[in-house]
């Protein structure tokens, strides 16, 4: 059985990476994604991937901070969870770059799109941090946005969560989980699966997402083979 996809973006969550202690950086969780990235660098699929910043600081947190002051502070937070997951996939020989759209060049290389895309070609796993570079724009429309960018077939969206659900499982133990849905329906229903301009960004390029939950090390692996486990949005 051959893998559905050549080219994916992960999007992982800091919050994901913090685990069990809810903030930091949890060395279990980074093991975790290494060993799934090491399986999908194994089986010569081209990976990206965005990662958040909400285990350590998230731009709206603050209500009394400058709003764009306050997602500066997140794009930076989004480095350090960069260069620890390097820092982890070095560790199991899988080559990697971190891109940053704000240069800080002595810790990671600039994004350049021809760049990643020559790096994703050779076989480098590359990191898309700092968001787009610019306040007011989530994580989840950097995905959307680099997805877009670099071809990418689908966006693998790990989560703490397993799947779509209508409201807070974790609130609501009544809470309906779907399976399959559209980007129209996304943007519609209001889901909180990732923000409006993200959704709509790939509802305009066709660009499919996968939600599931990253806890279970195998999920990744079954997504690129494009086993219906939590959520498909096309």
């Amino acid at each position: 059985m051959e893998p559905k996809y050549k080219r994916v973006l992960l999007k992982i969550s800091g919050e994901a990476l913090a685990g069990e202690d809810k903030t930091g950086l949890n060395d279990e969780m980074l093991e975790k994604v290494a060993l799934q990235v090491k399986e999908l660098h194994d089986l010569g699929i081209e990976t990206a991937i965005v990662v958040g910043g909400g285990n350590f600081w998230r731009g709206r947190s603050s209500k009394s901070m400058d709003r764009a002051t306050a997602d500066y502070m997140g794009m930076l937070a989004t480095c350090i969870n960069g260069l620890a997951l390097q820092d982890a996939f070095e560790a199991k020989g899988i080559p990697t770059r971190v891109q940053t759209a704000i240069e800080m060049r002595q810790v990671a290389e600039p994004y350049i799109r021809r760049r990643a895309i020559h790096e994703l070609e050779k076989g480098d796993v590359v990191i898309f941090s700092a968001g787009t570079g610019n306040p007011f724009f989530s994580t989840d429309t950097t995905a959307a946005l680099r997805a877009a960018e670099i071809d990418a077939e689908v966006i693998l969206l790990a989560k703490k969560v397993d799947a779509v659900y209508d409201s807070d499982p974790e609130q609501n133990p009544n809470a309906k989980k779907f399976r399959r849905l559209t980007h129209q329906e996304v943007l519609e229903m209001g889901l909180g699966v990732m923000d409006a301009s993200a959704a709509a960004l790939c509802r305009d390029n066709r660009i499919p997402i996968h939600v599931f939950g990253l806890a279970d090390t195998q999920n990744v692996i079954k997504a690129v083979y494009g086993e219906p486990i939590g959520t498909i949005i096309e």
